[in-house]
């Protein structure tokens, strides 16, 4: 057994100190830790800071590395330097040294016993490039030198790809199994279930793709405690990393005391995640942008009110694996825009003709209020306000009409293009402008409004209730809405702060 924490914390920085400081940081959380040592720029670093080490002798299980470049490590030295620096590691404390197959390639097993005979070795191989076909034969190749665990890190194009390498150490000991790049950074957090007998996690810099943050891995996703019994979730879509979806449910699940866990799944071919739900025993699923009308043809059953708006932004998946559809975005727009206008008989200007556009006209319509399109597209605008008995308007004709209220439903103006706005100030002829997007908490479109004097809605009202309501839909039970919208707001920072002040 390599460590009695299972996730590995990876420190590395470029300065002694700030190695340190990591290490501090990491053995609050874990005690097994690898030592990234060649990302410090000189060999007179590298010994200073295990010099340290070694008159500190903190507890805890350390795994010295110290990856040639060749290896797409940073140490700039020989084959016979490197084995200085893990023989020195050994000597400061470290039960451990990974030793990557270029450099052990090129060295007798017998040297290696004699220079670097008092740690255990951890064979290892990484192909940031094209992952192989014959990944058992890696393993196979690995294991011939004897060492003491093995372990193998690929870029994972797909999930299909990520879970290949995973079923490698199923049922095995001391395999390690690491699927990178950011499609696979899910199966980061399942490692620990499939087998694998370390889960990586950086504490600052991250040191390969995909990686999950050591804060993120241990206290967000709980990976050391997912297993088979575990009810998985997600959210998919592409972009997925500014979405929030997993700080909102996991708090949920965590104060609720549930054996459950939500992870972000960034999707470039639908089918690729759909396979991959039974086999990762996802229970249901939230769905973005752009896959919110593309999920529909994949359901088997539907609620009505989804059905009829064409739009589906949460899945549940049934016990026999059927999957069943439903639109909480629809609850999320009225309950941002009921307290705040008299929808019946007033007029309301969507932005956007996609699949969030879609679910805010369907709501104003049953609210009893007249929807006008305005979209890029002119063609998808009619065809919308045609759908909800509304009018399309064409972007010409802003400046001069005016609004009860705007409802923006692109994504201009998302993270991390914030300096974008969907319209110009001029534009902004109405009462109120409500921004679905809720990172940031305050747009450019709304920093717009709010210098004409005009009231805003921050995406975040939306997004909370519609994500309550998910979470309610998927578990039963009534969602514990204060620690959940806390979890939010603390996740967007001062500005989701300063929100939580203003409405408490």
């Amino acid at each position: 057994m390599i460590g009695k924490h299972k996730i590995c914390a990876v420190v590395a920085a470029d300065q002694p100190r700030s190695m340190w400081k990591q290490l501090e940081q990491a053995l609050r959380r874990t005690r097994t830790m690898e030592l990234r040592l060649d990302w410090l720029p000189t060999e007179k670093a590298i010994h200073q800071f295990l010099r340290r080490l070694a008159k500190e002798r903190p507890r805890a299980t350390f795994i010295a590395t110290c990856r040639r470049r060749q290896a797409g490590g940073r140490f700039r030295g020989s084959i016979a330097s490197q084995f200085l620096v893990l023989a020195q590691a050994l000597g400061a404390g470290c039960a451990w040294f990974d030793l990557e197959v270029e450099s052990s390639s090129q060295c007798p097993p017998e040297l290696i016993d004699v220079l670097l005979g008092e740690g255990r070795r951890l064979a290892s191989a990484h192909f940031f490039g094209r992952r192989p076909a014959k990944l058992q034969r890696v393993a196979t190749d690995l294991r011939q030198t004897r060492p003491d665990a093995i372990k193998i890190a690929a870029n994972c194009s797909s999930l299909a790809e990520g879970l290949r390498l995973l079923r490698l150490s199923r049922g095995k000991r001391n395999i390690i199994t690491v699927p990178m790049g950011d499609v696979a950074m899910p199966l980061r957090c399942l490692a620990l279930r499939e087998g694998s007998a370390l889960s990586y996690a950086p504490v600052e810099m991250a040191t390969a793709p995909g990686q999950v943050s050591l804060d993120d891995l241990k206290n967000l996703y709980r990976a050391n405690r997912i297993s088979r019994k575990t009810s998985v979730y997600g959210v998919i879509g592409n972009p997925i990393a500014h979405s929030l979806s997993p700080q909102l449910q996991n708090a949920g699940f965590q104060v609720r005391k549930m054996d459950a866990v939500y992870l972000p799944f960034l999707v470039h071919d639908l089918r690729d995640f759909l396979v991959a739900v039974k086999p990762l025993g996802i229970r249901g699923f939230s769905v973005t942008l752009p896959y919110k009308q593309k999920i529909v043809r994949h359901l088997d059953d539907c609620d009505p009110l989804a059905l009829s708006i064409g739009v589906v932004n949460t899945v549940v998946v049934r016990g026999d694996g059927k999957f069943y559809g439903y639109n909480t975005d629809y609850v999320g727009v009225l309950s941002a825009l009921q307290a705040r206008v008299a929808l019946t008989g007033s007029r309301v200007l969507v932005l956007g003709a996609g699949g969030a556009a879609r679910a805010v006209a369907f709501a104003l319509a049953q609210a009893g209020a007249l929807a006008c399109i305005c979209a890029r597209r002119p063609q998808e605008a009619e065809k919308l306000a045609r759908a909800v008995g509304g009018e399309a308007v064409a972007r010409s004709r802003l400046k001069t009409e005016f609004f009860d209220a705007i409802v923006n439903a692109t994504p201009i103006g998302m993270f991390p293009a914030v300096e974008h706005s969907p319209l110009k100030a001029h534009e902004l002829n109405c009462r109120l402008v409500f921004d679905l997007i809720y990172r940031p908490v305050r747009t450019k479109l709304l920093q717009l409004a709010s210098r004409r004097g005009i009231e805003t809605v921050s995406g975040v009202d939306m997004f909370l209730a519609q994500g309550l309501a998910q979470w309610e839909i998927w578990t039963g039970e009534r969602a514990p809405a204060a620690t959940m919208r806390k979890a939010v707001l603390d996740a967007l920072g001062t500005e989701g702060r300063k929100t939580l002040r203003a409405n408490s």
